[in-house]
């Protein structure tokens, strides 16, 4: 005997995988735009931006399909993960390219850390250095 699924199964398994499609889609167009962008500020963009939103797509869809009350905290928690994690990654990779000169200039149109850079390598110039120490040393002397 094969039991009728209810017009709610039906539905939850609509929303489902409307969801599960978009959310492919989404980290699909993350991982393409990853490859094809020009510089790293393009691909950061790309590879932070549609993931968070295709991965808490999947994941409801994942919470959908199991109908249980229980993995929602877990896939919440994953997701919330992500959503704190992401950005700071992001960031901190952002501030290392610009830092190493791995972007194009060109293609910014506003650029908010220049002075900032600029400033900090000024003063950092301007710092006495120990006898001892070469230039460009960043270590902290001490016993480990």
């Amino acid at each position: 005997m094969n039991p009728e699924p209810s017009a709610v199964d039906t539905i939850i398994d609509t929303v489902s995988a409307v969801f599960m499609v978009v959310g492919a889609v989404m980290s699909l167009g993350a991982a393409i735009g990853l490859l094809r962008f020009p510089d790293l500020m393009s691909r950061m963009h790309a590879a932070t931006k549609p993931q968070v939103l295709g991965l808490f797509l999947l994941l409801a869809s994942v919470g959908l399909q199991l109908r249980t009350w229980w993995v929602w905290p877990v896939l919440f928690v994953a997701w919330i993960f992500q959503v704190l994690t992401v950005p700071v990654s992001a960031h901190m990779v952002g501030r290392a390219g610009y830092r190493t000169k791995h972007l194009h200039r060109e293609l910014l149109s506003v650029d908010e850390l220049e002075a900032v850079v600029l400033k900090a390598a000024d003063k950092k110039a301007a710092e006495p250095q120990d006898p001892g120490e070469r230039p460009g040393d960043d270590h902290q002397h001490g016993s480990a």
